[in-house]
């Protein structure tokens, strides 16, 4: 067996329960490859930073066009590292469904027949999310929240000169930020789809779990103003709204099979 089918073959199934430290092999071995691809897809987006620098500051156009090319830089080795960052960050979003295929990997084989059939279909539907959270704040609500920035700066008199690295710092995590906060559909019908939660559970705690998302959307939200906590935890409460309901559907259709009459052969 070559290294790449190696590299991306399933752990194999075993009725023998496994040894703590087995387990704790197969997690070193599920981070390595992680780390692998992510190196690996950092590497090839750092040849294309120019094209990097230039897409992560396309959103200043909504705000100004001439905040395009303005950005300070204060450090003799500061183009050089935000290049880098650029590269982490893009490397992160090229690899996302590789990164999620890893985690597969590592949980199949505890998973039932009939769990398994849901994984790939969650990596597949995962990334997408992911990917719709990335565009969606790439193209309207990072533009939206700069331009808040920048007009609130000139209404109380200040002339807004943002550096490089406070930009790009800015944009970056927002973006991949937003980007995983769109997984938490994939999470909760996945937990769903487990019987792990359930519809009249999730109704029951929803009080609690919006003021559990409000403070994880303060944990990850890049800067502590009311503006971008609010950007961050609208949408995550309005995406568990939606897993509610999803989860009841799920739950409706897997009663209606279970109460469909069996055919024999």
């Amino acid at each position: 067996m070559s290294f790449i089918d190696r590299f991306f073959k399933l752990r194999e199934e075993n009725d023998v329960p496994k040894p703590f430290l087995e387990h704790l092999e197969d997690l070193r071995k599920m981070i390595i490859k992680m780390v692998i691809t992510l190196v690996v897809a950092m590497i090839g987006c750092f040849f294309y930073r120019k094209e990097l620098l230039a897409i992560a500051q396309r959103p200043l156009k909504e705000v100004d066009p001439n905040l395009i090319g303005s950005l300070l830089t204060l450090g003799v080795a500061e183009p050089f590292m935000i290049s880098i960052k650029l590269a982490f960050y893009a490397g992160i979003v090229v690899s996302f469904p590789l990164l999620l295929f890893f985690l597969a990997q590592f949980v199949v084989p505890a998973l039932t027949r009939n769990e398994k059939k849901y994984v790939f279909t969650a990596i597949t539907v995962g990334f997408g999310l992911f990917l719709l959270g990335v565009l969606v704040c790439y193209f309207y609500l990072l533009p939206q929240t700069l331009h808040f920035f920048f007009n609130d700066a000139k209404t109380v008199g200040l002339n807004p000169s943002w550096t490089a690295t406070q930009y790009f710092s800015f944009v970056t995590h927002f973006i991949i930020a937003f980007g995983l906060c769109f997984e938490l559909p994939v999470v909760v019908l996945s937990l769903v789809s487990l019987k792990l939660i359930s519809y009249p559970f999730m109704a029951a705690t929803r009080p609690y779990a919006v003021v559990l998302l409000m403070v994880f959307a303060a944990i990850i939200a890049p800067t502590p103003d009311v503006i971008t906590f609010l950007s961050f935890s609208a949408p995550l409460c309005l995406l568990y709204e939606a897993c509610i309901w999803l989860a009841w559907l799920i739950e409706r259709r897997n009663k209606q099979r279970e109460l469909e009459p069996t055919v024999e052969p």
